[in-house]
């Protein structure tokens, strides 16, 4: 797995890698609030190939990008067929497995457009 260039350019040129970020629940598109630090290509790809629900979403497109820093075990994604300035998206671990999952119950949307996520940045 990598990461798409468009996404690899996105965290570079912001330097987001180990950043972290947060957003309150009026702000988040699913009204629950963010707290998350961004993903390097290599955990990425650990969270899509050897852990749930990266490993149920894979086929689809999604993408991991980012970890909850509360210990949620939601992880954040992007979804490759999307492209750039596609949408952020919270994937519930727990509504995705091995039966399969309900997308409607298992994916929020975050932001209509990831970059929205550099207004919460804490540096």
């Amino acid at each position: 797995m990598n990461f798409p260039e468009y996404w690899q350019a996105f965290l570079s040129a912001n330097e987001l890698v180990g950043a972290s970020a947060c957003v309150d629940e009026e702000r988040d598109l699913s009204g629950l609030g963010v707290e998350l630090t961004f993903l390097t290509e290599a955990q990425a790809h650990e969270e899509l190939t050897l852990y749930w629900p990266g490993i149920g979403v894979a086929a689809d497109g999604y993408i991991p990008v980012a970890s909850c820093s509360v210990g949620s075990g939601d992880y954040y994604y992007i979804n490759g067929n999307d492209g750039a300035k596609g949408p952020l998206f919270r994937i519930y671990h727990d509504s995705v497995g091995p039966q399969g999952y309900d997308p409607s119950e298992a994916i929020a949307k975050i932001f209509e457009n990831y970059e929205a996520i550099l207004n919460y940045v804490e540096r």
